[in-house]
C-alpha cells in the first residue's frame, strides 16, 4: 500500500499507512450509555451514539489493512490516588467518579461502565490505554507506544469532541504528530461544541491538524486495497 492522500479541511492530508494509527477515544459505556457519567452530568447521552456506526466500519477498514489501532479509556484506580480534588468535585452530578452506579463504581478502571462499549470492543493485540486525564499523554504509556510503533500520523474518533478529542490533538500537535479527525466518528453532548471544536482544529492551516468525515479515509482504503499490504508495527496491549 502506498502513500494515501485525502480531501480534508483545510487541505488535502497525506498519510503513510506503515506509520498512521487509528486513535480511537473513550468510546466507553459511562460516557455513552444511560446510568453512566455522561449521564449523571445532565448530559442526553443518545447524542453520541450516532458515531458508533461509522467508528465500527473504520476500524474494520483499519484492520482489514493491518494498520495500528489503539483504544483509549478515561479511568482511574480503585484507591483513587490518581483522582485529584479539583476533578472529583466539579459540577454537581447525581453519581461522582469513584461512586457506585449501574455498571460499577464510575470512570474506576475495570469496572464494566469504564470499558468500551460492545459494538466497539478491542481485538487482540490492539493497545488498550487508560488514562487518568482528558489528553491520552498525560500519565500514560501513550507517547511511548507510538514512538516504539514508528507512528507519525494520527486517525481520531472518540468522544467527546472539544474535550478528549480536543485535548489529545493539542497535544499530539505540540509533539510532532499530524492528526486527521473524523468529523462523523467524534461527538459532543452539545451540537455547537462540536461543530465550533472541528473547526478550531482545521482553522488558520490547520493549526491542530485536518478534518473530514470518515467516507473519504476508507473509500482511499478500499482503493488501495489490491496494491499490497502495509508494514506496519503492532502496538501491544497496555493499561497505564
Amino acid at each position: 500500500m502506498t502513500v494515501l492522500s485525502v480531501d480534508a479541511r483545510p487541505y488535502p492530508f497525506t498519510f503513510d499507512p506503515a506509520t498512521t494509527a487509528l486513535v480511537v477515544i473513550d468510546m466507553q459505556r459511562d460516557f455513552m450509555e444511560p446510568g453512566g457519567f455522561g449521564e449523571t452530568l445532565g448530559n442526553d447521552v443518545s447524542l453520541l451514539r450516532s458515531t458508533i456506526e461509522p467508528t465500527a466500519a473504520t476500524l474494520t477498514a483499519f484492520r482489514a489493512a493491518g494498520m495500528t489501532i489503539v483504544h483509549t479509556r478515561e479511568g482511574h484506580r480503585p484507591d483513587l490516588s490518581d483522582l485529584p480534588d479539583a476533578k472529583r468535585n466539579r459540577g454537581n452530578p447525581t453519581l461522582r467518579i469513584g461512586d457506585e452506579g449501574p455498571r460499577g463504581r464510575i470512570l474506576v478502571v475495570g469496572e464494566e461502565g469504564q470499558d468500551i462499549v460492545d459494538e466497539l470492543r478491542p481485538l487482540p493485540g490492539e493497545a488498550v490505554v487508560d488514562k487518568p486525564g482528558k489528553g491520552a499523554f498525560y500519565a500514560t504509556e501513550f507517547g511511548d507506544l507510538l514512538q516504539r510503533a514508528g507512528i507519525t500520523s494520527l486517525v481520531v474518533a472518540g468522544v467527546t469532541t472539544e474535550v478528549c478529542v480536543h485535548t489529545t490533538v493539542r497535544e499530539a500537535n505540540d509533539r510532532g504528530y499530524e492528526c486527521l479527525v473524523l468529523s462523523d466518528c467524534v461527538g459532543s453532548y452539545f451540537p455547537e461544541f462540536h461543530r465550533i471544536a472541528l473547526e478550531m482544529i482545521a482553522a488558520q492551516g490547520g493549526i491542530f491538524g485536518w478534518v473530514t468525515p470518515s467516507s473519504t479515509v476508507l473509500d482511499a482504503l478500499a482503493a488501495s486495497a489490491g496494491e499490497g499490504s502495509p508494514t506496519t508495527s503492532v502496538l501491544s496491549q497496555s493499561a497505564s
